[in-house]
């Protein structure tokens, strides 16, 4: 059964997946709209995810593609009929020819079904046949009649597993609004995941996966700024104690802008007592407390230092923290370059981009073992490997 009650107890199972031809669709036109900060090489990022990929295999973790997945689930028709409705906006498109779009894509099999999901569609790409309405005159043939998801690469952020509930991330940006439905379609049909639970719902405030870090069984942070609102954040810790997934949670302000987009961007655990952070926030980041209030409510206290507040929650003496960079300006480079966004396939042994010289090299100065992965290409959409991962099986620490 999927199960994850930390960031670093041994890996088993993990979603990725396998960038594809949605990638083929950015341009210099919408790579901006799209959240990618330049074209990637496609055939080169699929190289590299490859050896993301093996170098995981190599650790004795199964890789599950949400290609594959998402394939398997569309073989109930149940979820033929939805995926094909959550792939049209009719306020877009217009009723007529939403309604020829949804006539269209419910004829395809889940092969071709499931590319158009993630790919998207052009109205060249639409048969001609297929809806002569003014909304399509009135497109240029290569506009999107669905828009591509080039951001599914990044499956941490769409959603998050807390101990063996999944919760379903509320995506901020309207270029990875639909990415939610893909995963809320695998999560319901996937015969895999059928039995598991929620624990948040895509339809709620705003949270995004990279903003969750499991600091330890029971103990939660979720960061809070330019993608996970403040409503999301208590949303989520109303959830988690409800459920009994944790019994303290902390919201941790991040500054508002794409360096720090995400809480992974900055900070990210390598071992139970230890974190890799970016050395510009280790004195200022700070942490609201959440616990369980009456009458289900929350009862919230703060701001306190956030590494003292993770140390009393985790009940350890203290947080051990090694620096991104060698001086501030390699700091700042190699924070951008996601020097911060590891991923743990145990404790102490980490996958990280082999370009963040020295942050690899104080990790291992630390005793952290790092296994390195090429990231030219695949870091043009702004992630590292813990976002390109959503751990679905850890074993306990």
């Amino acid at each position: 059964m999927p199960r994850v009650d930390s960031e670093v107890g041994p890996l088993r199972a993990v979603l990725l997946h396998r960038p594809g031809a949605e990638l083929k669709r950015l341009t210099p036109r919408n790579n901006d709209q799209l959240l990618f900060d330049s074209i990637p090489w496609v055939d080169r990022a699929q190289e590299e995810h490859d050896a993301f990929a093996e170098t995981l295999g190599t650790r004795n973790v199964e890789v599950l593609l949400l290609a594959d997945a998402l394939v398997t689930a569309l073989s109930d028709e149940r979820a033929h009929a939805a995926a094909a409705d959550t792939a049209v906006d009719r306020r877009r498109v217009g009723h007529e020819l939403a309604d020829a779009l949804g006539s269209h894509l419910s004829t395809m099999d889940n092969e071709e079904l499931a590319d158009v999901l993630m790919a998207g569609m052009t109205f060249e790409e639409l048969p001609a046949a297929e809806g002569a309405s003014l909304v399509r005159k009135m497109h240029h043939p290569n506009d999107f009649v669905v828009d591509p998801l080039p951001n599914l690469l990044f499956t941490r952020d769409s959603s998050v597993w807390i101990g063996n509930r999944v919760a379903i991330a509320s995506l901020a940006m309207p270029a990875r609004n639909r990415e939610t439905a893909l995963l809320d379609l695998i999560y319901a049909y996937h015969p895999r995941f059928r039995a598991a639970g929620r624990a948040y719902g895509a339809h709620s405030a705003p949270v995004e996966g990279g903003d969750v870090l499991l600091l330890a069984p029971g103990v939660l942070a979720i960061g809070v700024g330019e993608r996970t609102t403040p409503a999301g954040a208590e949303s989520l810790a109303r959830s988690a104690f409800a459920d009994g997934l944790a019994h303290t949670v902390l919201a941790v302000p991040i500054a508002q802008d794409r360096a720090t987009m995400h809480l992974d961007t900055v900070c990210t655990m390598v071992a139970r007592d230890a974190v890799v952070m970016y050395p510009a926030v280790r004195d200022t980041l700070v942490a609201y407390p959440l616990r369980p209030g009456e009458r289900d409510g929350v009862r919230v206290t703060g701001p306190v230092p956030f590494l003292e507040a993770a140390a009393d929650a985790m009940d350890i003496d203290r947080l051990r923290v090694i620096d991104t960079g060698l001086d501030p300006v390699t700091a700042e480079r190699e924070q951008w370059d996601d020097g911060n966004n590891t991923l743990a396939v145990a404790p102490g042994v980490v996958v990280a981009y082999e370009r963040n010289v020295e942050t690899n090299a104080r990790l291992e100065d630390a005793g952290i073992e790092v296994l390195r992965i090429g990231g030219s290409e695949l870091g043009s959409g702004r992630g590292g490997p813990r976002c390109m991962s959503c751990p679905i099986v850890r074993e306990p620490l």
